[in-house]
Parts: structure tokens; sequence; C-alpha cells
């Protein structure tokens, strides 16, 4: 145990945890399924793109999209097997929507490609970072930021603390529990590479209390490994220290102000997952094709199992066997868990829970009263704010009052919900604003994206109007010039030497006549412009 001086955070709840029953039996392993539903939009930013097509063979960990720009990551064939299509199916989200997937139908074999672990230590940190990138490395804790952008750090601030995030919080999940219990040394190896590529002073390891195997496995392995600068610290069990800015207070003391990042600060967090799979990507050459998931709630034999990507949870969820009465699926725990559109979804590099959920064990809430402004909620906010002027705002959609009072540093944990004695859904209400206010920003964006090309296209119209006439005034210019200098227009006088004299005189005159005309015509044309 470090003796550490610990911190704390305002506010947070102590639910009851419901973490003993699903860690009581080994990570198991999912069989594989008819087919996997692999999604190519699995993380933060842009769409990889598609990189196979229906009937091709592929190998388990072969990339089949690559990432769309910078803020993106590579996905990979979580088996070998023939793709079946590539085509838009049902995403694990609320919403329901679809997305772009790789239906893969599996031989069996499990034929890998060839690993080829990475010399990290002898490449440029940009190379490092491409290659995480590229096998598909994103963070495992729910937010699914690509990794390869946090092993950047700042600029400005060298980094003085790598934080790896054990502290699992949130009731029901135990994935992180049970992979630092069995898999310790991995993500000792990965938190190394990490604290390279950041050059940190010190690597923080917290974990809650209320796992004291994970805290003595990850305290093995950092001695066995005989690295220097690295502690494993036991934090209290509260809801949500998990959360980054919590797990950075409690274990530095340093608080990341609003609108600040922690790298500002010098300090930098990751998930104990995420460790472990930079050291799979980096040591071992294989990229993140599957994760441990925990499936408990309304089931016979809760548990954790390593589920290949694109599993439907259907088929996660009948290993752990789900009781009769139960009605609904919820991807994370019930605190920030999302309810799902149906069992077919797969799982995906965000999903650390599959929670089974019944009326018993999740009653209906009850109904929604007027606030009575009591002020729980804001002593429960672990993020400082006034969660009760925020329910005001998004609820009268005054969306600009509820930035004002730091809308979007809510991390939506739901402790004004669970504390709310008017059982308000408080947390609903600032994802409604929050969406609201991304789309006002989306059309205002297009908006102003077009009245930029018309008043594009306008100038463009203006200024080769422009060119077209100062180019006819150059015509005209060079015109009257020549006539100036030759009058005649350069046409050769005729012959007349063979003519009689009257002849000469008429022919004389009548040319007399032809230029009369035509200098009194130039002129009237002249008084007309």
């Amino acid at each position: 145990m470090s003796l550490r001086h610990l911190f704390k955070f305002n506010g947070g709840v102590k639910p009851v945890t419901h973490k003993s029953e699903s860690t009581r039996n080994p990570i198991g392993k999912a069989p594989l399924s008819a087919e996997l539903v692999i999604p190519l939009h699995q993380s933060i930013g842009g769409t990889p793109r598609p990189l196979v097509q229906a009937g091709q063979q592929v190998l388990k960990g072969q990339i089949i999209g690559a990432a769309d720009g910078n803020v993106s990551a590579a996905v990979h064939a979580s088996t070998s097997g023939r793709i079946k299509t590539v085509e838009m199916r049902r995403m694990p989200h609320s919403s329901g929507l679809s997305a772009l997937c790789v239906v893969i139908e599996p031989d069996g074999e499990e034929a890998w490609i060839e690993a080829r672990p990475i010399a990290w230590k002898s490449l440029p940190p940009d190379e490092v970072r491409d290659i995480v990138r590229d096998l598909g490395v994103v963070g495992l804790g729910g937010a699914v930021f690509p990794s390869h952008l946090k092993m950047k750090g700042s600029s400005k601030t060298p980094t003085r603390y790598l934080v790896i995030n054990g502290a699992e919080c949130e009731p029901f999940i135990t994935c992180d529990d049970m992979q630092m219990r069995e898999r310790a040394d991995g993500i000792v190896a990965g938190a190394m590479i990490i604290r390279h590529m950041l050059q940190a002073e010190q690597v923080l390891v917290g974990i809650e209390d209320n796992k004291p195997e994970a805290v003595a496995a990850m305290q093995a392995a950092v001695s066995k490994s005989g690295v220097t600068g690295v502690e494993v610290i036991a934090v209290p069990t509260r809801y949500p220290a998990g959360g980054a800015k919590q797990l950075i207070r409690v274990l530095t003391g340093i608080e990341v102000p609003h609108g600040a990042r922690s790298t500002d600060h010098g300090v930098q967090c990751f998930n104990t997952g995420t460790a472990f799979s930079v050291h799979e990507a980096l040591d071992l050459g294989r990229p993140l094709i599957s994760r441990i998931v925990t499936v408990a709630g309304n089931v016979e034999r809760p548990r954790n199992f390593e589920v290949p990507f694109g599993t439907p949870m259907r088929d996660v969820i009948a290993l752990a066997g789900a009781k009769p009465d139960s009605d609904r699926i919820i991807m994370g725990g019930p605190m920030m868990g999302f309810v799902m559109p149906g069992d077919e979804v797969p799982v995906v590099k965000a999903t650390n829970c599959i929670l089974v959920g019944s009326p018993s064990l999740f009653p209906p809430p009850p109904p929604e009263m007027p606030c009575i402004r009591c002020g729980e909620c804001s002593k429960a906010c672990p993020a400082d704010l006034q969660p009760f002027e925020l329910y005001w705002y998004s609820k009268s959609k005054i969306f600009g009052k509820a930035q004002e009072y730091h809308l979007f540093d809510c991390i939506e944990c739901g402790c004004c919900s669970y504390v709310c004695p008017s059982s308000i859904p408080l947390v609903d209400y600032y994802r409604f604003a929050k969406s609201e206010i991304w789309a006002r920003e989306a059309e205002k964006a297009a908006s102003d994206a077009a009245r930029e090309r018309y008043e594009f296209r306008q100038l463009r119209e203006q200024r080769e109007e422009e060119e077209k006439a100062a180019r006819l005034a150059a015509k005209m210019a060079a015109r009257k010039t020549a006539e100036a200098e030759n009058p005649d227009g350069g046409r050769p006088k005729p012959d007349m030497g063979d003519l009689d004299d009257e002849k000469k005189a008429l022919i004389a005159a009548a040319m007399e006549r032809a230029k009369a005309q035509k200098e009194s015509g130039a002129t009237t044309e002249g008084n007309k412009e």
C-alpha cells in the first residue's frame, strides 16, 4: 500500500457495486459466431475507408479499414474467413442508426497475419505513433479516443505524471479488474512504452481499494519488471473516481480547470486496457481485434469474456445465460450506459460491459416531479457544476446560458440524477442540450460555408466581367491607334496610271466621298457613346 498523500474530489456517490458476481471465474474466451459484423467507425474521429470487398478472403488481424486522417484509427479482421458483404448494419447505439460494416464469415482456422514486433525504442516517435494508429489502438476506458494522439503530450509542458486508470468505479463492470489480476505484466509493459513516448517522470497506477487482488497483482508485476518511478496506489472507492479529471485530482492534487487539458498541466491518463493493447501492438505486433467484456446483470452466470469485435451481443449473453424476464440490454454500466436497440448489434471497441436488465433489477423510474431546489445535485456533482441551473436552461432551450454554466464540462456520470429526490432525469436534459447545440453549430457551419461559396462566386463573376471589359477596351484602343496611323486601313491604292484624266477624277471624287462618309459615321458613333 502506497503512503502517498491522496487528495479528494468534490461530490460523488456510493452506489451498490455488484462486482463480486462476475469476478468469481477467470476470463473466458468467447467462441466465434456464425458471422462477425465489424463496424468501420469504432472510435472518435473519421470513419476508416474500407479496404476489402465481398468474396475476398482475409486473415485474422488483417487491416480491413484504413484510418481516415490523423483523428482516426484503423480497423482489422477479428478472425480469418470470407468477406460476405460490406453494407450498412445497425450500430450498438440507442439511436438505432446504421453504419457501414464489414461482415465476415469465419472459416474456423483462426489463421493470423504475420506478426511483426516493433523495435519502438529505435524508431522516431512520430513513426511509432503512426504504427499505433494503423494497429487500431484506441482508449478502452469508454471514450475510444485514438491512443496515438494522446501519446504525444504537450509541446509546451513536459509530462510529469503518467496516470494509468484502473479505478473502474461504475457498478457491475469488472473487465479492468480481471485483466489486472490475470495480465498485469502486459499492462506494466504497455505503461512503460507510453512512458517512453511521453518522457514522463512518474507512473501512477490508480486502483479503487475494493479491488485488493488487482492491486496486489499490479504491485507484483511492477516489482518483477524492475522498473523505477512506478507506484500502484489504492484510492478510496467512490463513484466516479474513474473519471480522468477526478483520478488525476486524487493522485496528484492537480485540478484541471475549465477549458484546459491535463497535458497542459503535465499529466496524461490512459486506461489499463489501453496500456495492454499498446503492449500487444508494439511488443507483439498484434492489432486490436478483441477486448474483455463483462456480462452481468440479469444473467445466471455473470463473467468476463474476451470477445472478438463484431460478435453479436446475443451470442455473448448466451454464454452467461440470460434469465427469462430480461427486457433490455445496456452497453456499459447502469450510470453511464446506453440501452441497445436490439441484441443483434455487435461488440465494438467501446463495449466494456453488456448489462442485461429486467424490471426487478432496474425498475421503472418514478414519475418526474418539479425541481424543489434542494441543491443535492450540486453537492454530488464531481465536476463542480450547478446541475439545477443547467437543468432549467436545458429544459427551457436557453442553450447560450447553459453553455455559460459550462454545460460541456459535464461528464454525464449520472450522480445528479442518482441523488435527485424529484426523480428528474437530469443527464437526459444535458444530453439533449448538447445535441441541440452541436446540431445548431453544424447548421451554422453549413450556412457559413454556403454563404462563403456564394460570395466567392459573386467576386469571381465580377472579376470576369471586369477582365472582359478591360480586354474590349484594350482592343478598341489598339484599333483606334491603328486607324490613326493608317487612315486607309492599310489597303493598297488602285493603280490609275492607265486611265484617262476624266476617269481618274471620277475615281478620286468617289474615294473622297467614301472617306468623308466613313469619318462622319465614326464621329456619330462617338457622340452616341
